[in-house]
């Protein structure tokens, strides 16, 4: 037996990317709190969303998942300004989070109202 949105593989993604944000947000001091709560919304916003929702329900919660996403991006720009992660590092999470970003957004799409 397992929860619908465990078979989901953008929540698969949204978990390894979390666990990313996690090691290097170790290094941001005042962004730490910040970044680690947006990059866990985005799937725990999926996993809310898939159970018992209605399709318009679920395609909120994909929404507010992309907005914790933005909210992470912004972090990830103010970690690169004050030298908390290398240039290499942001351009890494970066292409991550607009790969993650097209695919849940993908996936949004394809849902039926």
């Amino acid at each position: 037996m397992s929860f619908k949105f465990e078979k989901l593989i953008i929540w698969q993604k949204s978990m390894d990317f979390g666990e990313k944000i996690f090691l290097i947000s170790k290094e941001m001091l005042n962004l730490v709190s910040q970044i680690r709560r947006a990059v866990d919304s985005i799937a725990l916003n999926i996993s809310e969303g898939s159970i018992l929702q209605s399709t318009p329900e679920f395609k909120r919660f994909l929404g507010f998942s992309i907005r914790s996403l933005a909210e992470v991006v912004t972090c990830l720009y103010k970690s690169k300004n004050r030298n908390y992660i290398s240039e290499e590092k942001f351009n890494e999470l970066y292409d991550e989070s607009y790969q993650l970003m097209n695919q849940i957004i993908g996936f949004r799409n394809q849902l039926k109202d």
